[in-house]
């Protein structure tokens, strides 16, 4: 039996996701931008899918902008938007802690001439508002904080931020790829203008993501071409990809707070086990305001990447940090701006749970990560 818990990479194509997207992968081949009966059948499909994304986080489907996934979204986000700022506005501001999506993009905004401030993070790897909002002087024009983070789950207080960005006339862009799906996400409770998200991360195909664009944001195109996604994403949509990407926003919707509950409740027995048979083990991230799906553990004297091959060995897949940056060799910058030196950087792994997560399997992972860290230690004695 083999274990998954590697879901903040991805998560498996749920079924019915696979049986809403089979028809357009046959018989209904059309483009949703042809007038004719093919295409406009298409086009019901997409619009009924852009509808369930936005009913997911609490937006109006006309606000809602399909990408190739989450870093497309990211990236037209800060690109598109500060593209669209002259004269005293012209900064961005952000944090350490985010995905490289972000990071990428920041520096080759500065490449460009646009100057970006970084904010830091204190050891549960959680953003100080106050030092967010001081940030936020009259030449700054977007602030990019990401919902939650992706290697140790840790929530930011982006509705604090979102606030106070907003009453100095700053845009707000936050990268929820990692929260939508996994607890209650409301575009307009958070009060930002932009938001990524992107459908493999809940049960959709990867490929396909989605740009919340605020009713009255400003935002140039990344990609130009044809007048598809209000011209904001030229090119022929992903009909399947996006069909899914509607249908798992839908079934996410109908289960979130049960699914969320059982998630919590399966990641605290696999702390819980861990903590009480395998000594030197410490946790990375928030105790309490965090992912309900995800556990990042540091294992004293043992190296995270030996420790991660011996897992997939046993049958249980784990990760050492965002699979954009793995096979790097280097210690997870989320870590590292939370403090840690590399040698605890580089000894930690990342648990992260799916719906689909059963108690065996969770008894399973302790069983071999005990095995593991033991077989691992004692080789090194």
């Amino acid at each position: 039996m083999r274990v998954y818990l590697d879901h903040n990479a991805t998560t498996p194509v749920r079924t019915e996701v696979r049986e809403a997207m089979l028809p357009f992968l046959g018989e209904s081949w059309g483009n949703p931008a042809s007038p004719h009966w093919f295409g406009q059948k298409a086009l019901r499909a997409v619009d009924v899918a852009r509808s369930e994304v936005a009913a997911l986080i609490g937006a109006r489907p006309q606000e809602i902008v399909f990408t190739g996934g989450g870093t497309e979204a990211d990236n037209l986000a800060l690109f598109g938007f500060l593209s669209t700022c002259d004269g005293a506005r012209h900064r961005l501001v952000t944090t350490t802690i985010e995905h490289p999506a972000i990071l990428e993009a920041a520096r080759e905004l500065e490449l460009s001439g646009v100057a970006v401030q970084r904010i830091g993070v204190d050891s549960d790897g959680c953003v100080d508002p106050q030092e967010a909002l001081q940030a936020l002087g009259d030449d700054v024009a977007l602030i990019s904080v990401m919902l939650a983070n992706n290697d140790v789950g840790s929530l930011q207080p982006l509705e604090e931020i979102a606030k106070g960005a907003r009453a100095r006339c700053v845009g707000v862009h936050t990268d929820a790829v990692q929260a939508v799906g996994r607890i209650p996400v409301d575009v307009e409770a958070l009060g930002v203008d932009l938001l990524s998200l992107s459908a493999h991360k809940l049960g959709g195909p990867q490929g396909v993501g989605a740009l919340y664009v605020r009713a009255g944001t400003r935002i140039k195109p990344r990609s130009l071409g044809g007048a598809q996604e209000s011209s904001l994403r030229a090119g022929s949509l992903n009909v399947p990809g996006i069909v899914g990407f509607g249908r798992a926003c839908a079934l996410t919707k109908s289960e979130l707070m049960l699914a969320g509950s059982h998630m919590i409740t399966l990641r605290n027995r696999l702390e819980r086990g861990i903590f009480e048979r395998v000594p030197g083990v410490f946790r990375n991230g928030h105790a309490t305001k965090r992912l309900p799906n995800t556990v990042n553990l540091g294992f004293e004297g043992v190296d995270g990447e030996s420790l991660l091959m011996m897992l997939d060995v046993l049958g249980v897949a784990t990760s050492n940090g965002s699979a954009c940056t793995a096979g790097s060799g280097a210690p997870s910058h989320v870590l590292l701006a939370m403090g840690l030196d590399h040698a605890r950087a580089a000894s930690t792994l990342r648990f992260s749970l799916g719906i689909g997560t059963t108690q065996e399997e969770i008894d399973i992972a302790v069983d071999a990560v005990v095995k593991a860290v033991g077989t691992l230690r004692e080789v090194r004695s």
